[in-house]
């Protein structure tokens, strides 16, 4: 018996891998995030199998359901949404897990800073503009953050930030990022990202609170902040610069000369 950890993507049904989606079509047990992943993947599963929503339920229960699932020697579909090692808290599952001899597996899925790219047709990572994307979230009620990782810190960067579980903070975010971005910096709002009733807000640092207020939104959204989200001017890369050289390919001059 294993126990797979899913990630279901973003949102829309047909983003999770082949993988995932067999495994849910095969497993006697599954159990899912119901707020968060789509209801089309769990009906998926077997007509006979035991499918839960774990919600309302806290690890105590759920742990309890995958016990019973491995005495009766039942493969456990756990179906997260996105990528389950973004903030899917499956490692405290899994440790449970190892305590308990019970054998589980990952499955990797699409995060949603990857589906609100795809869904703008943004590069995060634009030439000389920025090269690193930074996936965080603030400190609120439930968690604060470690030290070092606040955004007045990470902000130094410049780089393109996914700010998750965030936008009741959006002042915080504000103040910490304005010093570093500027308050004119682009910035998407996005909402429940690659769901049917998704929306994306694209405004600035100094905007985004009275646009957020505007739209009501209260949940599932991801802050994205940077330069390239917004009109940049940036170079082509050099991957494929007719005069770029790689492992697998020859700079356009040099197979000239070659060939005179």
């Amino acid at each position: 018996m294993t126990v797979y950890f899913i990630g279901a993507g973003p949102g829309a049904a047909d983003l999770i891998t082949v993988r995932g989606q067999r495994l849910v079509e095969k497993c006697p047990v599954c159990l899912f995030a119901g707020s968060l992943v789509p209801q089309e993947i769990v009906t998926a599963a077997p007509d006979d199998a035991l499918v839960l929503d774990t919600a309302p339920m806290h690890l105590d229960t759920i742990i309890e359901e995958i016990e019973k699932a491995h005495r009766e020697g039942k493969d456990v579909a756990r179906v997260h949404s996105g990528d389950p090692s973004i903030y899917g808290a499956i490692a405290e599952q899994m440790r449970r897990l190892d305590s308990l001899g019970i054998d589980y597996e990952v499955v990797p899925g699409v995060p949603a800073f990857a589906g609100v790219a795809a869904q703008l047709k943004t590069e995060l990572t634009l030439p000389e503009i920025a090269q690193t994307v930074i996936i965080t979230r603030t400190g609120m009620k439930a968690s604060s953050m470690p030290d070092g990782e606040q955004l007045e810190l990470l902000g130094q960067s410049g780089a393109t930030l996914a700010i998750h579980l965030s936008i009741r903070n959006l002042d915080y975010v504000r103040n910490a990022l304005s010093p570093h971005y500027g308050e004119d910096c682009p910035v998407v709002i996005a909402y429940r990202a690659t769901w049917p009733d998704e929306l994306y807000i694209k405004t600035t640092l100094a905007e985004m609170k009275q646009e957020v207020r505007k739209a009501k939104l209260t949940r599932t959204a991801l802050i994205m902040v940077g330069p390239v989200l917004g009109d940049v001017a940036f170079r082509d890369s050099a991957l494929y610069d007719a005069d770029y050289s790689h492992v697998l390919r020859n700079a356009g001059k040099k197979k000239n000369r070659e060939a005179v």
